[in-house]
């Protein structure tokens, strides 16, 4: 992965209870992982709370496409190397605010959970949930 230049877009991918696991048969998930880093920087998150989309990844714009009004793009069932691959052009493109995303993508996307439940649910705080 080249890191000179401008910050790239950034990859969260989900891999806790369902996203990563067994549950997600006939995918190389540690594989999926690798693949994606080869495009652009990633972190690995607990439980994203979309259970129903797994394998979860989340294509954060780089700085280039904050700047332009994006926002983080939430693509569920990301289940094959072909659907990695297409999330991974879309990256080396621009990724969201950059680069037009594909239509192939537009089957993957998906809602994010409300705030306050994204993220580990087991460590969020009890005050959080409850919208205060």
């Amino acid at each position: 992965m080249e890191t000179a230049g401008p910050a790239p877009c950034r990859i969260v991918v989900c891999r806790d209870c369902c996203c990563g696991s067994p549950k997600v048969t006939g995918l190389d998930h540690a594989a999926q992982t690798a693949r994606l880093r080869e495009e652009a920087p990633v972190r690995v998150s607990d439980c994203l709370d979309v259970c129903d989309q797994a394998n979860v990844i989340v294509v954060q714009p780089s700085a280039a496409g904050r700047a332009a009004g994006a926002r983080p793009v939430w693509l569920g069932l990301v289940n094959s190397p072909d659907a990695t691959e297409d999330v991974t052009a879309w990256v080396r493109a621009g990724g969201p605010g950059v680069a037009p995303q594909p239509e192939i993508l537009d089957l993957h996307a998906i809602t994010p959970p409300r705030r306050g439940l994204a993220g580990n649910r087991r460590a969020a705080s009890p005050i959080r949930d409850r919208g205060q």
